[in-house]
């Protein structure tokens, strides 16, 4: 499994309704957090090595209701 962390700038008002429905409707969902700055939400998520990123982000994740941008890192290794 590969680890990808993707934060969510949503649309006023929408972040409690986006973290809501990641965690109803998306699978892959490790954890969501509610941030402050210039994002609303850091959530990570859990890929099958051969799941394209860019298709599971841009089809999947900001195409969800109240979801206005997203910025996506990919975890290489985590330490203990």
């Amino acid at each position: 499994m590969r680890a990808i962390f993707v934060q969510f700038k949503c649309q006023p008002g929408k972040a409690y309704q986006v973290a809501e429905n990641l965690v109803e409707t998306v699978e892959e969902l490790s954890e969501v957090f509610s941030t402050s700055g210039q994002f609303d939400l850091i959530a990570k998520f859990y890929l099958e090595p051969e799941r394209d990123t860019g298709h599971f982000v841009t089809e999947r994740l900001q195409t969800l209701d109240g979801v206005a941008d997203t910025f996506t890192t990919v975890a290489f290794k985590a330490f203990r």
